[in-house]
């Protein structure tokens, strides 16, 4: 038996502390829920942070799902988990994972924690997937927590691909046509010029206008490849500054046709992963600190942190949310229904499912937006620069004509 420090909120709300003895965390928080308190936070009162050399080294999200599928698996099947490490070690392709998960079974045969032999190698594992780790070891339920974290993983992999996939066919048009009117500036426009020149005359505004144009292009080519590679590179110097990241992401999220949808992933991304943690047995605000350092967006990670900040001092965790303005008011007041049920963690499943259903709808609609105003940028840019081009050779074919 440990002694735990918890904090919670009553049914009036007041915000309550105190020591309770349990074999675990989740005992300690089934204990609590049994008293009809809303669990925020349960430490170990002697709890103490392991210390170890940190690995940095990336993993790829689809090596860390099949990972944890497989070991949720072989744990369930009653294999011992440095056992089921060995195995994986064995079977693992990528180099990396392969030599990182020898490490962490090494590790946990000279006595550490699961958990905390995962957070030597923060560059794979996120906190989100430690401390779902360190949930599901104290609960003895790891195995559950893995196949969940599995899931999570997944699904947070499939909301990424359907926004790239969304956007990869306007892009590429985009870069086409970028590429299609700098070689008809560069390259046919200065040959038609030489033609015009010697037949003479008085060509007409759109043509001088193009030809002047091509000219200064031709000119000073160089002076704007790199005029535009300074400006890239002091936009993302800009951007890795805290004012000029949360600025960006600001924009972001208010900037139209495109806000609503970077607004709704923020959404999907914030409920997924504060419900899987919840689930899973993490305490509320540690869920919250979690879910803010993987929000992506510093904007919605200074409204979680806030959130995280007035749940401590005692209010629920709709009310800061509704403050912040980022979150839709339906899905505040659907949060504020689970705290009130019991039902947080189901609630904010239920959002996650309609906002990630709402992801794929705007990327559709998005893509069939983008899609004309493309094709039209290309008629107009093009289609002008070709008119331009003949427009003295219809005038030569009328006078010859007379």
């Amino acid at each position: 038996m440990s002694t735990y420090k918890y904090t919670a909120k009553d049914k009036t709300g007041q915000t309550v502390t105190g020591l309770l003895d349990a074999a675990s965390e989740t005992e300690a928080a089934e204990v609590l829920h049994k008293k009809e308190l809303i669990v925020l936070s349960v430490v170990q009162a002697s709890q103490k942070a392991a210390k170890s050399t940190a690995s940095t080294q990336k993993i790829k999200s689809d090596e860390l799902v099949i990972f944890s599928r497989q070991l949720a698996t072989m744990i369930d099947a009653g294999i011992p988990l440095v056992h089921a490490l060995g195995i994986l070690s064995e079977q693992i392709e990528g180099k990396d994972l392969k030599s990182m998960v020898m490490v962490v079974r090494k590790d946990i045969e000279a006595g550490m924690s699961f958990s905390d032999a995962l957070s030597k190698h923060p560059g794979a594992f996120s906190e989100l997937f430690i401390n779902m780790a360190r949930a599901g070891e104290s609960s003895g339920m790891l195995h559950e927590v893995l196949d969940r974290l599995a899931s999570y993983l997944e699904k947070s992999a499939a909301l990424a691909r359907k926004i790239r996939s969304s956007l990869v066919y306007p892009a590429v048009v985009v870069v086409m046509a970028i590429v299609i009117t700098g070689v008809l500036l560069l390259k046919v426009v200065p040959t038609f010029k030489g033609i015009f020149e010697v037949l003479g005359g008085k060509l007409p505004i759109p043509t001088q206008i193009l030809i002047g144009v091509s000219d200064i292009l031709r000119q000073y080519f160089l002076y704007c490849l790199v005029g535009f590679i300074i400006a890239v590179f002091l936009f993302k110097r800009y951007i890795n500054t805290t004012a000029g990241r949360y600025q960006f992401d600001k924009v972001k999220l208010e900037v139209p046709v495109i806000g609503p949808l970077f607004r709704k992933i923020a959404v999907a991304k914030f409920s997924r992963t504060f419900s899987t943690l919840v689930k899973s047995g993490v305490s509320i605000l540690n869920a919250l600190e979690i879910v803010s350092k993987t929000s992506g967006n510093v904007v919605v990670e200074e409204a979680v942190l806030g959130c995280s900040k007035a749940v401590r001092e005692g209010e629920p965790i709709s009310k800061p949310l509704t403050k912040s303005g980022i979150f839709p008011l339906m899905v505040c007041r659907m949060i504020s229904v689970g705290e009130q049920s019991g039902q947080l963690e189901k609630m904010l499943t239920k959002i996650a499912d309609f906002y990630d259903e709402q992801v794929d709808a705007a990327a559709s609609a998005l893509t069939s937006l983008i899609e004309p105003l493309v094709i039209a940028f290309l008629g107009v840019v093009i289609g002008g620069i070709v008119i331009s081009l003949f427009l003295p050779i219809f005038k030569i074919s009328q006078l010859i004509s007379r």
